[in-house]
């Protein structure tokens, strides 16, 4: 099962911090899981789209704009932009 964690305003949105949840096997990127997540929380799968959404994948963060692979094993982390002061 995957370990799907949000941070920011995209807890709001998904209502939790963190979601465990096995990946279908068509599930290979994270847009894949994208999709999955916007049909079983469409107000998530809207701020999941907004162009500064950053993804880590076991603690490592992905390039931007980049859809990397994902497994079952994984640990897949969104994080909205930050802003400092």
């Amino acid at each position: 099962m995957a370990r799907v964690l949000f941070f920011g305003r995209l807890t709001d949105a998904a209502g939790t911090e963190e979601l465990v949840i096995p990946l279908p096997s068509h599930a290979r990127h994270v847009s894949d899981l994208n999709l999955l997540l916007a049909r079983l929380y469409p107000e998530l799968g809207a701020a999941l789209e907004e162009p500064h959404v950053r993804v880590a994948i076991n603690q490592k963060i992905a390039p931007a704009k980049s859809d990397p692979e994902i497994s079952d094993r994984d640990e897949i982390a969104f994080m909205p932009p930050m802003s400092g002061g």
